[in-house]
């Protein structure tokens, strides 16, 4: 069964830093794409950060040129280097990957790691 673990948030002042990790665990034959989303409290899900098999990276405006998007050398683990932190930041991030484990390519989700940014 394919899970997706992430960890790395928690709370920390405005301007500082984070690094969210996600690993993808069990039985698949690959991955595509992999991404990082959002939600605050009362607002839609929202996707931050992607980034395919070839590398190529896309964020949302709010956070282009603060985080970063990476994939580990193990192509089954994703980052997202999060620096100049603010309060609007704050949110449960979510790990997203299409991962073939059958026959076809799916969408898989982690369980969310909450950031919580501190003005």
């Amino acid at each position: 069964q394919v899970q997706l673990v992430e960890s790395g948030g928690g709370l920390v002042q405005a301007g500082g830093s984070l690094r969210l990790s996600c690993t993808v665990s069990g039985s698949f034959f690959g991955i595509a794409t992999m991404s990082w989303y959002r939600q605050a409290p009362g607002k839609q899900r929202e996707l931050v950060a992607f980034i395919n098999t070839g590398g190529s990276t896309t964020y949302t405006d709010s956070v282009r040129g603060r985080f970063t998007i990476s994939r580990g050398n193990a192509k089954n683990t994703v980052f997202l280097q999060m620096n100049s932190l603010n309060p609007e930041d704050t949110a449960v991030y979510y790990c997203q990957a299409i991962i073939r484990a059958n026959f076809n390519y799916q969408d898989y989700w982690g369980q969310g790691t909450q950031v919580t940014v501190s003005s």
